[in-house]
C-alpha cells in the first residue's frame, strides 16, 4: 500500500509542519485548507488592522478561494473535484456565514455530493473564517 506525501505547487504553503495531502492506497487525505494565496500572506476578502486583527471579511471570497485551493491540491495529487467523498468544514461564525457558505457549497458540489460535516470553531491558525478538510479517491 502506498503512503505518499504530496504537495501542490499552486496551493498556499502550509502554516505548519504538514503536507497538503497524503495518499494511502486509493484514498487522498487533504490537510486543512484555507483561503490564503500561494507565495503571500494575502487572504482574499480579509481586511486586517495594523495589529493583524480582522476588521472585516467576505465569506464568499474566502469560500471561493478555499474551493480553488482544494481543486489545485486534488489535481496536483492525481485526483479531481468529482472524486471528493467526505468534507469537514470549519466556520468561525456559523450564524453569519453558514447561509452564504451553504449556497456556494451547493453550487460547487451540484454534480458531486460528498458526505459533509460543518462545525463552528472559536478560531483558526490564521485570520480566516473557513477551512475545509477533504478526503477523495484517486
Amino acid at each position: 500500500m502506498s503512503n505518499d506525501i504530496l504537495n501542490s505547487s499552486k496551493a498556499p504553503e502550509p502554516v505548519g509542519a504538514y503536507p497538503h495531502a497524503r495518499k494511502v492506497g486509493n484514498l487522498l487525505f487533504l490537510s486543512g485548507v484555507g483561503p490564503r494565496e500561494r507565495g503571500t500572506k494575502i487572504i482574499p476578502g480579509v481586511e486586517l488592522d495594523c495589529d493583524g486583527n480582522i476588521v472585516s471579511y467576505d465569506i464568499e471570497k474566502q469560500c471561493r478561494s478555499v474551493f480553488n485551493n482544494i481543486k489545485n491540491i486534488l489535481e496536483d495529487s492525481g485526483s479531481s473535484w468529482a472524486n471528493i467523498v467526505d468534507v469537514t468544514v470549519f466556520l468561525t461564525n456559523m450564524k453569519d456565514d453558514f447561509k452564504t457558505y451553504n449556497r456556494l457549497y451547493a453550487e460547487y458540489f451540484k454534480d458531486n455530493q460528498p458526505c459533509r460535516t460543518t462545525l463552528e470553531i472559536n478560531c483558526l491558525p490564521t485570520p480566516i473564517a473557513i477551512e475545509l478538510k477533504v478526503i477523495a479517491t484517486i
